[in-house]
């Protein structure tokens, strides 16, 4: 037995064969990584858009009674959907939180910011209801307080 021959019976990976394998992980975590940050965003966007349609739900439930949406606040909304988080008529910020920006007469608008950072409403004028998304970047809250901005933005 020769040193050359006790050698080649050693069992392991050269470091070549190693770096090929680092090499190949970090191709496949460069593919990867965005496509599941974009199914994530996705999700969380439609989280948002859901909660504005349960909502939305509430407060026609609460039109149905009085023909007006006066009065619908934060205590009408927990009474008629008290598992959602809802705030009064201001930025919702970085929350679940649906705010009621306005609830008068015929008009509703509720508002939701994702998770994911884009804000949606839902309006209803007492006839016609729409769920709305803010696609600018960055989205914010002024672009979606008031009926007419909000119905101005893409439906989803």
């Amino acid at each position: 037995m020769t040193w050359i021959s006790a050698r080649r019976r050693q069992e392991g990976f050269t470091l070549v064969e190693l770096m090929v394998v680092i090499l190949i992980i970090g191709i496949l975590i460069t593919i990867g990584l965005p496509v599941f940050l974009g199914a994530r965003n996705r999700a969380e966007n439609a989280a948002a858009g859901a909660d504005l349609r349960n909502a939305m739900v509430s407060a026609k439930i609460y039109f149905s009674t009085d023909e007006s949406y006066t009065g619908f606040n934060v205590a009408a909304a927990q009474a008629q959907a008290p598992d959602l988080p809802w705030v009064g008529a201001s930025d919702p910020g970085a929350t679940d939180d649906i705010a009621i920006a306005t609830a008068s007469g015929p008009d509703v608008l509720l508002v939701r910011r994702s998770v994911a950072g884009a804000y949606f409403c839902a309006s209803d004028d007492g006839t016609t209801s729409t769920i709305h998304r803010d696609d600018t970047t960055p989205s914010v809250y002024a672009d979606v307080d008031t009926v007419p901005e909000c119905s101005a933005l893409p439906r989803i």
